[in-house]
């Protein structure tokens, strides 16, 4: 049987510019457990997945496929946030343009 969430582990990792031996150290694993995820051939247990979320900046419904509400980012809004998080000197000019400047 093959896992449908290696996909998507994947996908969230190589969007964060990491490797998958740089992702299993982050949240403690082989990096053969993470090829393993990745190529379907097991799952993550359910302990390790909020690190994983953490480390790869992803909500849990993402990361599982699973559509929670209404309310989740797209997969632009989501490049858009993590991107404004990355530029913190271009903040101020967001939040002006955005009209959500401080007074």
């Amino acid at each position: 049987m093959k896992y449908n969430i290696g996909g998507r582990i994947r996908k969230y990792r190589e969007e964060s510019h990491l490797s998958q031996k740089q992702l299993a150290e982050k949240i403690g694993v082989s990096n053969s457990r993470v090829s393993n995820w990745e190529q379907g051939i097991n799952r993550p247990d359910a302990d390790i997945l909020a690190s994983i979320c953490l480390v790869l900046d992803v909500s849990p419904s993402l990361l599982l496929g699973i559509r929670v509400s209404t309310d989740e980012l797209t997969d632009q809004e989501r490049r858009v946030l993590r991107a404004y998080r990355d530029k913190k000197d271009l903040q101020p000019a967001v939040h002006i343009l955005l009209g959500v400047a401080e007074e």
